[in-house]
C-alpha cells in the first residue's frame, strides 16, 4: 500500500526550471501565488534539512533561477543542488541522478514549469525509479490552462500524488506547535 505521508527525513524537494525568462509567459494571477508557495517550501525544506535540487532549463536563453528564490536556496542547509539542462526531465542529467540516489529519500515534492513538458517528464523518470512523488497543484504552472490540466492528469495517472503547498507544508510539520509551525503559519498567511 502506498502511502501518502510526508516524513522530514524521508522527503526531498524539486524545483523545476523556475526561471527569470519563463515567468512573463505564466497566468499572472496564477504565477504569484505559486511563488509564494516555492518560497514557502524553500523555508520549510531549510528548516527541516530536506535535500533540494534546481533545475534550470538552457539558461542561456531563458535566464536564471528567479533571484528572490535564489535569496532564499542561499540559505538552505545542505545546499542545493542546481543542475543547468538542455533535455526535459532531470532525470535525464547525471548529477541530478546521483543527487536523488544518494540522498536515501525515497518521497520527493515536486514543483515548476511548465507543467505538461518538464515536471511531467521529470515526475515520470522519478517514478519509473520506484520513487513517491508528490506534485503541489498550485506549484506548477503552464502557459495555458489546458496544458496545465493534462500535465496533471499524467502524472495523477502515472501515480503521482496530487495535492497542495499547504497540504505539503503541513504534513511535513505534522504539529500545531513549535518554532517550525510558527514559522509555517506564518509562510502560509
Amino acid at each position: 500500500m502506498y502511502s501518502f505521508e510526508l516524513l522530514p527525513a524521508d522527503t526531498g524537494l524539486i524545483l523545476v526550471d523556475l526561471q527569470e525568462k519563463l515567468c512573463p509567459a505564466m497566468p499572472p494571477s496564477e504565477f504569484a501565488r505559486a511563488i509564494k508557495g516555492w518560497t514557502a517550501l524553500i523555508e520549510m525544506a531549510g528548516r527541516l534539512r530536506l535535500p533540494v535540487a534546481v533545475s534550470e532549463q538552457y539558461p542561456k536563453g531563458l535566464g536564471p533561477t528567479l533571484p528572490v528564490l535564489c535569496e532564499t536556496l542561499g540559505k538552505v542547509t545542505p545546499p542545493p543542488l542546481f543542475i543547468e539542462k538542455v533535455d526535459f526531465s532531470c532525470c535525464a542529467d547525471p548529477s541530478f541522478d546521483q543527487f536523488v540516489s544518494s540522498s536515501g529519500r525515497s518521497t520527493w515534492i515536486v514543483v515548476g514549469m511548465e507543467t505538461h513538458v518538464c515536471v511531467y517528464q521529470t515526475v515520470r523518470g522519478l517514478l519509473g525509479r520506484k520513487l513517491k512523488v508528490h506534485v503541489a497543484s498550485d506549484g506548477v504552472l503552464s502557459r495555458s490552462k489546458a496544458n496545465w490540466k493534462v500535465g496533471l492528469r499524467l502524472m495523477d495517472d502515472l501515480g503521482a500524488v496530487i495535492t497542495s503547498t499547504e497540504t505539503v507544508l503541513f504534513d511535513l510539520v505534522k504539529r500545531a506547535e513549535g518554532d517550525t509551525f510558527k514559522a509555517l503559519s506564518r509562510l502560509v498567511k
